[in-house]
């Protein structure tokens, strides 16, 4: 289930204690335009969009310069950072790996 941050809301807060795919991306960025439709498809871990040009803060505080920037968060700690498109199987076994 795809999710998306919205103006106001505490990233922390958002993912709680759960497992979390967070993908920092921007509308015009081209590699995040094709990740989109496979996250979209992902249904083995919840994922939260963070668009970096309305949440600029957000993505400083995690150290992202580069996107996409997918961040894997279990247990409401961030486990792994990935820069760059990722295909599903690649994900996946990102996500087997935590």
């Amino acid at each position: 289930m795809v999710k998306h941050l919205e103006k106001g809301q505490d990233l922390t807060e958002v993912i709680g204690q759960k497992t979390y795919l967070v993908d920092f991306y921007a509308d015009w960025c081209g590699p995040c335009k094709m990740l989109s439709p496979i996250l979209d498809e992902i249904d083995f871990i919840d994922v939260l969009k963070i668009n970096v040009d309305e949440h600029q803060d957000v993505a400083q505080s995690y150290g992202v310069m580069s996107i996409p920037t997918l961040l894997f968060f279990k247990d409401g700690l961030e486990k792994r950072k990935e820069i760059g498109f990722k295909n599903k199987d690649e994900i996946k076994r990102i996500v087997d790996e935590l």
